[in-house]
């Protein structure tokens, strides 16, 4: 009698399918491109593609004025620049954040002040953003992390309480709505993203809005190198980039602007459903939309008790991506605030002019966000989009569940 024992069986996946793939651009797009290439211009004043864009973009968010520019950086940099800060002065951000929303700041020598934050929602923490404020504060920058909207009804009454401007980043939350409004309406500006991993994109591109009347009439100067189209004048009063957009990148925007609601509501179908299926499990703990938010999930992103699992982060990632679960750990690496560019204020050729004229006394060596360093420690993120079914996202739901039951007992 042989006495080699049987191998255990090998078992299938949970998740026994590849992540589901949208396909972004088609027949809308080519039809943009196709007249696009038959015109004798395709510089974006007045142009019949970028045009296009701002009509049916103000279908979704009816500002005054518009701009659309090369990314959403540069959104965010002309909304900065429209503040016209003066040296030294501070805008309030989010330590977990892309460097674009930082970048601005600092290129008009004003200084990001961060704010730790809410440990459910991933955004500001309202009474953080209270505690950082000085008189030299001139704006919070409320960043609607992944999809889910900033509590923008505590943000706008901290602004009118302390006259600060508000910039709203949506850069990741398209079609989000805060108590029913679209994000980027209830501030002082609104900055959007066409990059190419947003929901949607023209491979790299961004609009910045207002419906400020203090802001508005002088916005576009801030993307235009301070010309004044509409007067045909070159006469720039101040120092401001280029950040223009072109028709190529106009025509694309407009037809995905066509797909966009059917785009973010099946994110949002497909994030709450994950959500839902979440919901009292030992260990995880999913996203919060507060009541009356409508989160579009640029991507997914729950946190983990390890305590309660009786495993590390990368343990039970390991375990996800064995059921099939495209999981990874963590989001930025660290709080912006750690990276080596705000650890040696290398700004500027190895300087920080504003601090090293005495413009500013912040340390960002001695700046410390805890509940966003938890959340980055402790958080992971999963892939979502539009081209997931119900049935996917059943068994991504399911393989969390299984592994997290498995490792609680």
């Amino acid at each position: 009698m042989s006495t080699t024992s049987t191998p255990p069986p090998v078992l299938s996946p949970i998740v026994d399918e590849p992540v589901p793939q949208p396909v972004r651009w088609g027949d809308a797009e080519l039809e943009r491109l196709a007249a696009m290439v038959k015109q004798p211009s395709l510089f974006y004043y007045n142009g019949p593609q970028t045009n296009a864009l701002l009509t049916d973009f103000r279908k979704h968010y009816p500002f005054k004025n518009l701009f659309p520019c090369s990314s959403g950086t540069a959104s965010l940099h002309i909304a900065v620049g429209a503040l016209r800060l003066r040296p030294g002065e501070e805008v309030i951000v989010s330590p977990i954040t892309d460097m674009g929303s930082v970048i601005g700041v600092l290129y008009q020598q004003g200084v990001p002040v961060f704010a730790d934050l809410d440990p459910r929602t991933y955004n500001m923490d309202p009474g953080s953003i209270r505690r950082v404020i000085t008189p030299k504060t001139r704006a919070i920058m409320a960043i609607h992390l992944a999809g889910n909207p900033c509590d923008m009804t505590a943000i706008l009454a901290i602004a009118k309480e302390h006259n600060l401007a508000v910039i709203e980043d949506c850069a990741q939350s398209w079609g989000s709505r805060h108590q029913g409004t679209p994000v980027g309406l209830m501030g002082d500006f609104g900055c959007y993203s066409f990059n190419d991993f947003k929901h949607i994109a023209c491979g790299d591109g961004g609009i910045v809005g207002t419906n400020s009347e203090r802001y508005g009439a002088g916005l576009s100067k801030w993307g235009d190198k301070c010309y004044d189209r509409a007067g045909g004048t070159r006469d720039p009063e101040e120092l401001a980039p280029n950040y223009r957009m072109s028709e190529p990148q106009s025509a694309v925007c407009v037809a995905q602007l066509g797909k966009l609601d059917d785009i973010v509501a099946r994110r949002n179908r497909a994030g709450s459903l994950l959500t839902s299926l979440l919901q009292d499990l030992p260990g995880v703990l999913p996203p919060v939309t507060r009541e009356g938010n409508y989160h579009s999930y640029w991507f997914y992103f729950m946190r983990i008790d390890p305590a309660v699992l009786k495993c590390t982060r990368a343990e039970f990632v390991a375990e996800l991506r064995a059921q099939g679960v495209a999981a990874n750990a963590g989001y930025i690496p660290m709080p912006v605030y750690r990276y080596k560019v705000f650890q040696n204020h290398n700004f500027f050729g190895g300087a920080w002019p504003v601090r090293d004229c005495g413009l500013t006394t912040m340390d960002y060596r001695q700046v410390s966000c805890p509940v966003a360093a938890a959340i980055l420690e402790d958080g992971i993120t999963m892939p979502l989009n539009q081209a997931m079914s119900d049935r996917y996202i059943e068994k991504v739901g399911r393989a969390i569940r299984t592994v997290a039951e498995r490792l609680a007992k």
